[in-house]
């Protein structure tokens, strides 16, 4: 006779154990990580059942992997063997949108996507945008510290967040933060969860700075001969102090790709592009006539403003459908590096030699307004000579990120899949800060062990 696993006794209506449910929410979309066979699921609906969840793992140290809707990258949400999958997708509920205060309160279930809506409806704007921002939670996004196509003008996921729910490992509940704009009474303890990806702390409630409802916007697209023509307009336009909503680049590759899916219109010689979008209002013209000069500086072929709204937002969805135009191509292996602006075009110079180096075939498209690139290695996962390629080219492109001047991960956070190189990236006493936070935080070592660092 099969015995029921504990927490499916203690909480009835959320734990399942049935190995079909659970082979269902084993990893998240970066399926190339290695994924364990976990003992127990809970799809928690409330603060409440998290904190039982918890209690009962510190109590039995076993380890515990909080989950949102499983469409990170790194891996970090994977299954470990004999773990509780902590499942927070049923805790969805946007608990209040505070229109004097321009503060929004949801569970970490809710979808980006929805929330925006919601706040829209309201007159006002919640800005950060993931490309995932349809099917990724707002829990994610924090525990991640998201970014998006809105973040060269407004700031990341962390910049909105005003305070936080946290379950801590051994099931105490605590508040960190406030409603305020301003406070600075006692640590940043709100910072340090976000972008600790379920390592510290399972966040149930997230308090949200929201933003006036945004001007329509302005968009423009400038086509270049080359990725790195594009890069260099990049910094020049930037460099002369404009701030446009959104400047993302796509390569020749990634143009294709997405071409595939919807009709661009674009040059078929293209080698790089450009789409920069402002929200400024009667100003939205002079700083898309800024971007267009810059552009031509950079020997751009042709600049195109969108007068149309309609085609502008076509322009925006086909830089959205770099993810999903991917998926066509074979296995990717999605790099999220971050440079200074000045050196994206030794970046993307860069690209070409580690694909020539290890004969894969590399993609880039990205936040080029941030210096976030997402250069994807296109591979075939049942060839081991393949895999084994992509994954030193992979690692490639992380170094020379570094050697830049950059970071190993602009949004997508550490997980299972950079871990190791986070090492190369903190000095020792910042690696030592990091393992004694830690370990005050969970001396058990339940929560996501293994993930962001070793």
């Amino acid at each position: 006779m099969v015995t029921a696993h504990p927490l499916v006794r203690l909480l009835p209506e959320a734990a399942v154990d049935d190995p079909d449910v659970l082979a269902a929410y084993r990893h998240d979309r970066a399926s190339f990580c290695p994924s364990g066979e976990p003992a127990v699921l809970v799809r928690a609906r409330s603060t409440e059942e998290v904190s039982v969840a918890l209690r009962w793992a510190y109590e039995h140290e076993v380890p515990v992997v909080p989950q949102g809707a499983r469409t990170g990258l790194s891996g970090a949400a994977n299954a470990l063997d004999g773990c509780v999958l902590l499942c927070l997708e049923k805790m969805d509920e946007i608990v209040e949108i505070d229109v004097p205060e321009q503060l929004a309160v949801v569970r970490p279930g809710v979808l980006n996507g929805r929330l925006a809506a919601a706040v829209a409806e309201r007159g006002l704007y919640y800005p950060p945008d993931p490309g995932s921002m349809e099917i990724s939670t707002i829990g994610g996004n924090v525990a991640t510290n998201a970014g998006g196509m809105c973040c060269v003008k407004y700031g990341v996921t962390g910049d909105f967040v005003r305070g936080l729910q946290v379950v801590l490992a051994d099931g105490r509940v605590m508040r960190t933060g406030r409603r305020t704009a301003k406070g600075v009474a006692g640590y940043d303890l709100t910072s340090l969860f976000v972008g600790s990806e379920g390592t510290l702390g399972v966040i149930t409630e997230i308090t949200l700075a929201l933003r006036p409802a945004a001007r329509r916007p302005l968009t423009a697209v400038a086509f270049f001969p080359g990725p790195a023509d594009a890069c260099r307009a990049v910094a020049a336009y930037l460099g002369d102090g404009h701030r446009p909503s959104v400047l993302e680049f796509m390569d020749a590759e990634t143009v294709r790709a997405v071409s595939a899916l919807v009709d661009l219109g674009f040059p078929p010689d293209v080698g790089g592009v450009l789409i920069a979008q402002s929200d400024a209002g009667a100003a939205a013209a002079d700083e898309l006539a800024a971007f267009e000069r810059a552009a031509l500086d950079c020997k751009a072929d042709e600049v195109v403003v969108a007068d149309d709204p309609a085609e502008g937002e076509l322009l925006m969805q086909a830089r959205r459908l770099v993810g999903p135009a991917h998926e066509a191509l074979g296995t990717s292996l999605v790099d999220d590096v971050c440079v200074p602006r000045g050196r994206l075009a030794e970046l993307v110079d860069g690209l070409d030699g580690i694909a020539a180096e290890h004969g894969v075939r590399i993609t880039c498209a990205g936040h080029a307004g941030d210096g976030n690139m997402h250069p994807s290695v296109i591979f075939d996962d049942t060839d081991p000579r393949q895999v084994a390629a992509a994954q030193a080219a992979f690692a490639a492109v992380m170094d020379l990120g570094l050697r830049l001047g950059g970071t190993i991960t602009g949004e997508h956070g550490v997980g299972v899949l950079k871990r190791d190189w986070l090492a190369r990236e903190l000095d020792d006493a910042a690696l030592w800060t990091h393992r004694q936070l830690k370990a005050s935080l969970d001396p058990r070592g339940i929560l996501n062990p293994g993930r962001v660092f070793a």
